[in-house]
């Protein structure tokens, strides 16, 4: 079965034709707590979040479907890591262009103007947003449906990112984004908003297509712990029967680090053809942004991967919005 026949076939009763797609899956109104009617001609929104994906691996992968959006810019990360990083989101700082010559606080009052387009809302204020300064809540707040769909861990339901949404979900693959997108309802009566973050591109850059006894196992990222001093670990029964990991190897090889960045340039392609689906899905007035919470590293300086890093690649992150139709 296609990925359009798969989605046709789970989609729940109401979808309707378009023109523009062929599917749009135009929810019946489902029950949600009272809140306002939302503002006339306010936009859906979509925020697609490539986990880890650094900059230059959008270069390389060269995507033609997610590039319909706009042309791609390299912005910067708040954060090394995920959790943070989607928390910054939330409160509304998407990745930043780090220019020069300004105050911060003129660059957080201009980036925060750039939602006024995102949901067609001229009257649109960051004092709306006080206190809780978190952008789910405001949009519920004014009549929007609030979704985020995960796929890392450190983002599951019981931890307190999920605030301010209608539907949050840990997704049963990490790897997979067609599941969220399979997910994903537009209703006719109010917006939408939707958070999907996507792990094809974090380690160990699998896409479904590939066996899990394919995938790279690098001594050291796979056990629970990573410690500086493996001949203390390796003399302590207690840390082995953690599940720590002791390395005999140096960890970093090039060869092996080449192939790791070269998986995540296969995973972002592999997404840009998922992206389709994204693309058929949305109806008119939807705006779609395309980032990364982070980069990677790839063996660049002695460093793999991402989180304790200072170093320019751990927070060079692709950027890419716009409107469809």
């Amino acid at each position: 079965m296609g990925v359009r026949e798969k989605l046709a076939a789970r989609l729940m009763a109401g979808v309707v034709p378009s023109k523009s797609s062929g599917l749009l899956p135009v929810a019946p109104s489902a029950a949600v707590a009272v809140r306002p009617e939302p503002p006339k001609g306010a936009s859906n929104y979509v925020i697609l979040i490539l986990d880890s994906c650094r900059f230059d691996s959008w270069i390389r992968a060269k995507p033609k479907v997610m590039s319909r959006l706009g042309e791609v810019e390299k912005r910067y990360s708040y954060a090394t890591w995920t959790a943070p990083s989607h928390y910054n989101l939330l409160i509304g700082l998407l990745p930043h262009t780090s220019p020069p010559h300004v105050y911060a606080s003129e660059y957080y009052k201009d980036d925060f103007l750039k939602f006024k387009e995102r949901f067609r809302l001229p009257d649109m204020t960051f004092g709306a947003m006080v206190p809780s300064l978190w952008l789910p809540r405001y949009l519920q707040g004014i009549g929007y449906r609030t979704n985020m769909y995960v796929s890392m861990p450190v983002l599951n339901p019981e931890t307190p990112i999920n605030a301010g949404f209608d539907t949050f979900e840990l997704l049963d693959r990490h790897n997979d984004v067609s599941q969220a997108f399979e997910k994903m309802r537009f209703y006719a009566d109010r917006p939408s908003f939707f958070v999907i973050n996507t792990g094809e591109t974090h380690y160990p850059y699998a896409t479904p297509d590939e066996p899990e006894n394919h995938w790279p196992r690098i001594s050291g990222v796979n056990g629970v712990f990573k410690h500086l001093d493996d001949h203390v670990l390796a003399s302590t029964d207690a840390a082995l029967r953690a599940g720590a990991v002791v390395r005999s190897e140096p960890f970093f090889d090039e060869a092996k680090m080449d192939l790791l960045h070269r998986r995540q340039v296969r995973a972002v392609e592999w997404v840009d053809r998922q992206v389709e689906m994204l693309f058929d899905l949305c109806p008119d007035n939807t705006y779609i942004t395309i980032t990364a919470d982070h980069g990677e590293l790839f063996g660049e300086s002695g460093y793999f991967g991402h989180g304790p890093i200072n170093h320019e690649k751990c927070v060079e992150v692709p950027f890419v919005e716009g409107r469809l139709r």
